[in-house]
C-alpha cells in the first residue's frame, strides 16, 4: 500500500514487531499512541502511519487499515491514574486489587518468608515484578499486585505479614478490577 514508516509508543511498537517487520516498515517511537495518530494525521503523508487505538483514528479522521496486529492476543496495556490525597475503592465495592510497593529485608529467604502470608490467607497475588534500588543487588523493591482490599481480613493479615519480613511497604493503590481482568480469570480458571 505504498507505507514505509510506522509511528507509536516504544510498547506499543514493541508489542507488534511481527506485523512491522512482515510489511518491511521503519518503526519510529512517539510519546504516546494517540500523539502519533495525531501527527501521522497532520504530515498526511500516505507513507507514514500509526499504531493507535481506533479511538485516535476516529478523532484524527484516519483510516484504519489493520486491527489486531498485536503479536499476542493477550497484550495489554495499564494506565495508572495519580493523586494527591488516598482514594481507595471502598471495602465493599465488588471485586477489588491493591497494588503495592515493598522492599524485603537483605537476609535468605526474605522474599519467601514476606510472601508467605498471601498463600496461607488465600489471597491471590497477580502480579510481582522486581526492580534494583540504585543498581545494587543488595536493595530490591519489588511492584505486586493482589487479589482483595486492605480492610478485609485475609489481605489485611497476608499484609501485616508482609510488613513484618519487609523493610518497606507502601499500598499505591486499591481500585476496582477491571471487567476485562474479570472475565480474562474466569475464562483461565474454567477453561473457556
Amino acid at each position: 500500500q505504498g507505507l514505509k514508516s510506522v509511528y507509536s509508543h516504544v510498547h506499543a511498537l514493541g508489542q507488534c514487531r511481527r506485523a512491522i517487520r512482515e510489511l518491511g516498515l521503519a518503526a519510529h517511537t512517539a510519546g504516546d499512541t494517540a500523539g502519533a495518530a495525531r501527527e501521522v494525521a497532520e504530515w498526511g503523508d500516505p507513507t507514514k502511519a500509526a499504531i493507535a487505538p481506533r479511538l485516535a483514528a476516529d478523532i484524527y479522521d484516519l483510516d484504519v487499515l489493520a486491527e489486531n496486529i498485536e503479536d499476542e492476543a493477550h497484550n495489554t496495556t495499564r494506565f495508572i491514574v495519580l493523586s494527591k490525597t488516598k482514594q481507595w475503592a471502598a471495602p465493599n465495592a465488588g471485586s477489588t486489587i491493591t497494588t503495592f510497593i515493598f522492599r524485603v529485608r537483605n537476609v535468605p529467604a526474605a522474599l519467601y518468608k514476606a510472601l508467605g502470608g498471601f498463600a496461607t490467607n488465600g489471597v491471590n497475588m497477580t502480579k510481582l515484578e522486581s526492580y534494583m534500588v540504585d543498581g545494587e543487588f543488595a536493595a530490591t523493591r519489588f511492584l505486586a499486585d493482589a487479589d482483595g482490599h486492605p480492610e478485609q481480613p485475609a489481605m489485611a493479615r497476608a499484609l501485616e505479614e508482609l510488613q513484618f519480613f519487609s523493610k518497606e511497604v507502601e499500598i499505591l493503590g486499591v481500585y476496582p478490577a477491571s471487567d476485562f481482568r474479570l472475565t480474562n480469570i474466569r475464562a483461565f480458571a474454567f477453561g473457556d
